[in-house]
């Protein structure tokens, strides 16, 4: 199938057709949540020679795929838990992101672990290193290298002396979550799939017992229809239980919320070389570095609130911050934090308490005839999450449905990726930006460079910084709104960027000029770009405030009164729609 240059772009014009299709078109597969998950599953069907639709209520990534550790890792501290499998896939989908299928977007990096105790963790820990590069984890980056204190110091000399006794150099990843969801969704695009974010599902479709599509409502303006397929895939993630029950139909399994919190501090902030992996009495706490920031976390509690908008308290920050300062030469403070950011991990629950066991393995089902659901996992191993939930859905198929090839298939921007790392110079030429611009554009888009700075053809203007956050041209946010599916400030601040965690500001200095660079692209009058950036502020101030109270019940109160840029979005779906 010829495509045009264009046609994995995500844009107003690409929105209008995929509501006309949905009236129209009979699908396949009509997946239901845009997270990785879900984009991956939509690649997955579209690579097989189906007929997919992906509807996302809110944005792509705009749930747990957007607030992860930003790690597409193995699974070091799993090996302890002896889930031996799931860190084998995980090494495996890392070594395929890294090689093949994201090097634009998956990074090697480094790792100290500095050892506490004398005689037995060393050797504790280098078997369970051993193990992880057996498995995969050393073919595109090296293996465990073990440091004595003087030389650990000399790799990160912003630790104590006397927070270690030596220290184990090993390698993972990083991966700005957000990004890679979005070119999963557009790469899926590319391949036909017919992608819509602000699309809620409202209800099912059925004919005597099968499903046979699913309700769908505008979350822009409230208009409603249907879409019509031969199966729906529920990937909601933290959001399963509540789509499973529109469908008046009894799942398979539960999913339970975890909160994650992070604080992201200045680059300056702490003396390092390489990240840090830290022993806590539960798990573990990353510090991982972030462009010109660190990313510190996380915590692990329980969430029962809402889900959309999880909030970090006072004592979630509290707890970061005390467990990194018993290792820091420089204690931080409340005051270096730049950003902040929650996120919820759909951990997989038992029917009871007592005999629940929270996992980070999937599971998939056949709900009912034309109803599948997946849920739980990682998200290293969402492409593996994909194909078994394809897999699953085939049975609901009358065509033979080919086997899975997403293996194989590079996420647009990877194909010329690294001949392009060694043209960063010319190109920087050729474009008339520094070249550390250029490298900073190939790690976000690859090879579709081109088509960002073609935005700017005409608008020299647009290859300028945006004002109060210079690590970005104002093209990108451009970009964002034509070609990322972007149709909010949130969106473009939160996960097309991440402004709203990299300064201090958290984007609100920056909203009205983005706004306007926007505006005409998404067609906003005046008043609509004073109400994007009224809206976005008042985001901004929510989960500031939030951020100062002692418990989930008081933040969670604070940070729900901040206005949705969604204004008809359902909250949550009646269940006789």
């Amino acid at each position: 199938m010829n495509k045009k240059p264009e046609s994995q772009f995500l844009g107003p014009e690409q929105r209008a057709t995929a509501w006309e299709r949905f009236g129209k078109d009979h699908f396949d597969v009509v997946v239901v949540g845009g997270g990785v998950v879900g984009s991956g599953i939509a690649l997955d069907a579209a690579t097989r020679g189906l007929k997919v639709a992906l509807v996302e209520a809110r944005d792509l990534a705009s749930g747990t795929s957007s607030r992860s550790s930003k790690m597409f890792h193995g699974g070091l501290r799993y090996l302890e838990q002896l889930e031996f499998g799931l860190v084998r896939e995980a090494l495996r989908e890392r070594e395929l992101a890294l090689s093949t299928l994201a090097p634009h977007l998956v990074k090697p990096l480094r790792f100290l672990y500095p050892l506490t105790h004398r005689g037995w963790e060393r050797p504790y820990v280098a078997a369970g290193l051993v193990l992880y590069d057996t498995m995969g984890g050393a073919k595109s980056v090296p293996g465990q290298h073990h440091l004595s204190r003087h030389a650990a110091l000399r790799l990160a000399p912003g630790l104590r002396r006397d927070s270690l006794i030596g220290g184990v150099s090993y390698y993972d990843t990083v991966v700005d979550d957000a990004r890679h969801t979005m070119m999963v969704a557009r790469t899926a695009a590319h391949y036909s799939a017919v992608i819509r974010t602000s699309t809620q599902v409202v209800g099912f479709l059925r004919e005597a017992d099968r499903f046979v599509g699913v309700k769908v409502r505008d979350s822009e303006d409230g208009r409603t229809g249907e879409i019509r397929a031969h199966v729906v895939i529920n990937a909601t993630g933290i959001w399963t239980d509540e789509v499973q029950a529109l469908s008046h139909n009894r799942g398979r399994f539960h999913v339970r919320a975890s909160k994650g919190v992070h604080i992201v501090v200045p680059r300056d902030r702490i003396v390092s070389d390489a990240a840090i992996i830290l022993r806590t009495a539960t798990s573990v706490l990353f510090v991982i570095p972030w462009g010109a920031h660190w990313i510190i976390g996380t915590t692990d509690t329980d969430w029962n609130l809402d889900l959309a908008h999880p909030a970090a308290t006072r004592a979630d920050i509290d707890y970061l911050l005390n467990r990194v300062n018993q290792v820091l030469v420089t204690p931080l403070n409340p005051g270096d934090i730049d950003g902040v950011y929650a996120g919820l991990r759909p951990l997989l629950a038992g029917e009871s308490d007592s005999t629940s066991k929270l996992s980070r393995e999937h599971a998939v089902a056949r709900v009912a005839p034309g109803l599948v659901g997946i849920a739980g996992g990682k998200y290293t191993t969402y492409r593996v999450m994909a194909y078994d939930a394809v897999d699953e859905a085939a049975q609901d198929i009358p065509a033979r449905v080919s086997p899975s090839i997403t293996a194989k298939v590079p996420l647009l921007g990877a194909d010329g990726y690294f001949a392009l790392i060694n043209q960063t110079v010319q190109l920087a030429d050729a474009y008339g930006v520094h070249p550390y611009r250029i490298k900073h554009l190939l790690d976000r888009y690859g090879s579709l460079i081109d088509e960002v700075m073609a935005m700017a053809d005409g608008k020299p203007e647009l290859l300028q910084p945006i004002m109060d956050a210079p690590s970005y041209l104002q093209v990108e946010a451009v970009y964002a709104v034509a070609a990322e599916g972007a149709l909010h400030l949130e969106d473009i601040l939160a996960r097309r960027t991440r402004i709203s965690i990299e300064y201090s500001h958290r984007g609100a200095n920056c909203a009205e000029q983005v706004a306007r660079l926007v505006a005409p692209v998404l067609g906003w009058d005046n008043d609509e770009i004073d109400w994007e950036v009224r809206t976005y502020q008042a985001r901004v101030a929510a989960e500031i405030r939030s951020q100062t109270q002692p418990d989930d019940e008081s933040a969670d109160a604070l940070r729900i009164v901040a206005p949705e840029p969604r204004p008809e979005i359902l909250e949550p779906v009646p269940l006789d729609t």
